[in-house]
């Protein structure tokens, strides 16, 4: 027994929930909206003068697909934009058509890698440990805890890395001579006075310039490398250590190391939230909230997704038998047409969207900014006669 399935009648009235997910049937806008788009698709598909094998359910899916997608490609142009800022932020904020401020927070994340190895900052901990150091003995293991000792809190010490150690000459400003230094009462009640009492030596600032103090001090610093032995170190596989000279004296020689395990962490504790494309929180946007010229796009496109689904339906016969003749349905030609109308759309939008992106907002404000200078420049400059 045939059904009688029945199509596109000329007119449709919209209730909440006649679309699948029911995204808009709440907005007051929508629900006029998707009676209209309906009506203005079966035109535009030949109705009254073709059947349209669609009912008002296939034009009102069609437009929410068609809000659903312009909301998506606005989304991914503003995540694209945005991510750097927004990555450890809370996702309970929902980041729909909401300014997002420029800064420097990504930057400054991704630049503290960079510190840690610098020694200026960075995303591990650099705990400090000491070496007994004895007369005459150049060769060291740092990790002989009866020499070493590791500051008291730090992880596990059999799998640290040394990042720097403090094995320097002593400055030359304790060596410093000053021939025109007083020891008299005066002097040093004249020290006290400037503030320089706890300097040694005093004198010079007020009786010699300042680069004449440098030059001593750069002097003495040559010296000390031309004539003595240079103070160095050589540190291999991560614990053997070899001190240049070969101490006189002893001391205690304090060094910086971190957890190798800290490095190769990826996770950090203190960054949770916003991580990457799929958790930031944009959501689809509401239809009321989008202007005519994204309501004309998402029209256009409703319009196409309809022609493909138009084209499916007719393309499941492709030819009808009538009396003495066959009738040949356009569902290929549908189909091809909704596809192409449908990728021009799509590429339409996306270079809308990357025209403006903050890095082509700036672009094109700086060659304003530029073509204005040039105008600027070709106008005539006044001359004043005084």
């Amino acid at each position: 027994m045939a059904v009688n399935i029945p199509i596109w009648p000329g007119s449709s009235s919209f209730f909440p929930g006649d679309t699948p997910f029911g995204f808009y049937d709440n907005e007051l806008l929508f629900q006029t909206e998707a009676d209209n788009a309906a009506e203005w698709c079966a035109r535009r598909l030949g109705y009254p003068i073709n059947d349209i094998e669609l009912q008002d359910i296939n034009f009102y899916t069609c437009l929410e697909e068609a809000v659903s997608e312009y909301s998506n490609q606005v989304n991914t142009s503003n995540i694209r934009d945005n991510l750097i800022n927004l990555q450890g932020e809370s996702t309970s904020s929902n980041l729909t058509q909401k300014y997002v401020s420029a800064n420097f927070g990504g930057l400054i994340t991704l630049a503290k890698e960079y510190g840690s190895e610098a020694g200026s900052g960075g995303t591990y901990n650099v705990y400090t440990g000491s070496l007994t150091v004895t007369t005459g003995k150049s060769f060291y293991d740092l990790t002989d805890t009866s020499l070493v000792s590791f500051e008291s809190g730090s992880p596990a010490t059999t799998n640290f890395e040394v990042t720097r150690i403090f094995h320097d000459p002593p400055p030359a400003i304790v060596k410093y001579f000053d021939p025109f230094i007083g020891t008299g009462l005066g002097s040093q009640n004249m020290l006290e006075m400037f503030g320089w009492g706890n300097y040694s030596p005093g004198v010079s600032f007020m009786m010699m310039p300042m680069y004449a103090d440098v030059l001593r001090i750069q002097g003495i610093e040559f010296n000390d490398q031309i004539r003595k032995s240079g103070y160095g170190f050589q540190l291999t596989n991560d614990s053997r250590l070899r001190l240049f000279p070969i101490p006189t004296y002893n001391f205690k020689l304090w060094f910086n190391y971190i957890d190798q395990a800290d490095r190769g962490r990826p996770l950090r504790s203190n960054y949770a939230g916003i991580s990457d494309y799929s958790n930031i929180p944009y959501d689809n946007m509401k239809y009321t909230t989008i202007n005519s010229v994204g309501r004309q796009w998402i029209r256009k496109y409703t319009l196409a997704l309809a022609k493909e689904m138009l084209g499916y339906i007719r393309g499941k016969y492709a030819t009808l038998p009538i009396p003495n003749a066959e009738l040949t349905l356009n569902g290929a030609d549908l189909i091809a047409a909704a596809g192409t109308e449908k990728e021009a759309l799509i590429l339409e939008l996306k270079e809308t969207l990357e025209t403006l992106s903050r890095q082509a907002q700036l672009e094109r404000k700086q060659a304003e900014s530029d073509a204005l200078q040039l105008q600027l420049n070709k106008i005539p400059l006044k001359i004043y006669v005084g």
